[in-house]
């Protein structure tokens, strides 16, 4: 196939003699078209944003004018035209391009204002299906690559942060724009139409129920350049999706340093932890190092939650996250300010909780407005190398599942509730993952080893740990149940279980030794329940 050329140079300088303005978000609109009426360029527009300028005193031209020919089916065809596709993606420099304008009445277009409909508002806000395809836009997309591409003569415009940088262009070179400057609008006003036709065709497929469309996009909008990634030599970014989803990117940070790219990754991991927990049955808190939590409670209060949680690994909690599931109060402020901790993050704060914490500048403060449903449905994506892993969220909830009680002996209530308490923390434990739990607290939480039994051990230790520093006479295991977020394949992990004190377990079950597991419970006096789900995380 031959490959499609066109070598003339691009000028450096071009001067800004017409604009077309078409935006949906007016913001800073009116004062940019001042700035440019007020140096002699001409101006098209079209429907709201035509009388928006209007309204304003200034002179501007509706694109119905130039066209010949008015906006029909609602505005659904306004600028899809060739004498505006022509003024944006003819080359100046090109006599074919120059003779074709003249005998068309096509008029070069230097400068387009444009950003699109809604559609992540109106999606985010529930629309139902005819709204939403309503605002899908069609002319802008389309008049934003067409400029975008044609960038060595026009310059683009999607984001009204930029206006400012534009008029200080043309005022630093008479009415000129730079190349550099063209590029780089360019660059932005083709990340802002894929963002934009990524969150399209992912509400189509959610729409349709279509799990694997033949292409899967995600798109994020720049919230914030961060000074290093997960290292001090990596370079990163937090994107945000537009998902109304409470949580790191939706909260307001109230006080201290920007959030680092762990100290995001931890919130996240900490707030979907302790949401799990719902506010109105008790409070909870979650405290969270590296992803992983190495303590999370229920109280009768939210101070009570907070020290239990502690109490489990007091020493690994030192510059931990701490995520709460009720408002911040003063009480559990002035405990958590005691010990150096990275982030709080809960759904509110209380003036008084505020003032503590503000005497410690550098601890940073997230209130998320609210608290993320668990239950709901919703994507999460990793990169691998020369792909994207897809799957939808582990919204799997322990109390939506049918239990199987697989031992001669049931457990009690209590060690019902503290198993469903137990496998809830290790949804959110990295694989393999063990969690001991007793009486709505962790006892001892084993993460991310290659072998279950050591997550076992590992746990048990730092129950061990935990009974020195608080001076109890035996480890909180003692009495506990235990949660495996996957099957136990040998009997192995759960005699190294039950030599911790546990004396319930629960597991997905599903292994192929599921019986000599069993039999190993049935021999010791275990109760062993199996969900027959799991909760793999990696």
């Amino acid at each position: 196939m031959a490959l499609i050329s066109k070598k003339i140079p691009a000028p450096d300088k071009v001067e800004i003699k017409t604009a077309l303005i078409s935006v949906f978000d007016k913001t800073g609109i009116v004062d940019l078209a001042h700035a440019l009426s007020a140096r002699g360029v001409r101006l098209f527009s079209t429907g709201g944003t035509f009388k928006a300028i209007t309204a304003a005193g200034l002179a501007v031209t509706d694109v119905s004018a130039i066209t010949g020919f008015p906006e029909i089916m609602d505005g659904r065809v306004k600028t899809l035209h060739p004498t505006v596709h022509g003024g944006l993606l003819a080359i100046r420099d090109d006599s074919e391009h120059q003779e074709a304008m003249k005998t068309h009445g096509i008029e070069g277009i230097d400068l387009a204002v444009i950003n699109l409909y809604p559609f992540e508002e109106v999606r985010a806000a529930g629309g139902d299906y005819p709204t939403t395809v309503e605002n899908i836009d069609i002319g802008g997309p389309a008049m934003i690559r067409a400029s975008a591409k044609n960038h060595a003569y026009v310059t683009t415009l999607t984001d009204p942060a930029d206006y400012a940088e534009l008029l200080e262009q043309l005022s630093a070179d008479e009415g000129k724009t730079a190349y550099a400057f063209r590029q780089r609008m360019a660059a932005k006003a083709y990340a802002r139409t894929a963002a934009y036709d990524a969150m399209i065709s992912n509400w189509f497929a959610e729409a349709l129920s279509i799990d694997t469309p033949r292409h899967r996009v995600i798109g994020g909008a720049l919230k914030e350049e961060m000074r290093y990634g997960e290292n001090p030599h990596q370079k990163a970014a937090f994107y945000v999706t537009g998902e109304k989803r409470p949580g790191v990117s939706t909260a307001a940070l109230l006080q201290g340093k920007q959030l680092s790219y762990n100290n995001i990754n931890d919130t996240d991991a900490a707030y979907e932890l302790v949401a799990e927990f719902l506010p109105e049955k008790a409070p909870a808190c979650a405290i969270i190092k590296h992803a992983n939590p190495c303590g999370v409670a229920t109280g009768s209060s939210l101070v009570e939650a907070y020290r239990r949680a502690l109490a489990c690994d007091s020493v690994s909690a030192f510059g931990g996250i701490i995520a709460l599931n009720r408002t911040l109060d003063a009480e559990t402020a002035e405990e958590i300010v005691k010990l150096f901790t990275e982030v709080i993050i809960a759904p509110d704060v209380t003036e008084e909780a505020k003032a503590i914490v503000a005497r410690k500048p550098n601890l940073r403060l997230l209130s998320a407005g609210g608290l993320p449903d668990p239950r709901a449905a919703g994507l999460t994506a990793k990169t691998v190398s020369g792909g994207l892993l897809v799957q939808s969220r582990d919204n799997g909830m322990v109390e939506d599942l049918e239990l199987k009680v697989v031992t001669r002996r049931a457990p009690t209530a209590q060690e019902l509730e503290d198993m469903k308490f137990a496998f809830k923390v290790g949804k959110h434990v990295k694989s393999n993952a063990v969690v001991y739990a007793k009486d709505g607290q962790t006892a001892g939480i084993g993460a991310g080893q290659m072998s279950r039994v050591d997550s076992a051990r590992i746990a048990a230790l730092k129950a061990e740990e935990a009974a020195k520093a608080l001076g109890l006479a035996v480890p909180m295991t003692h009495g506990s149940a235990v949660a495996s977020e996957a099957f136990l394949p040998f009997a192995d992990g759960l005699l190294s279980m039950i030599a911790a004190g546990a004396t319930a377990v629960i597991q997905p079950g599903g292994s192929m030794r599921d019986q000599e597991v069993i039999d190993a419970a049935n021999e010791h006096g275990v109760a062993m329940v199996f969900t027959g789900m799991r909760h793999f995380r990696h």
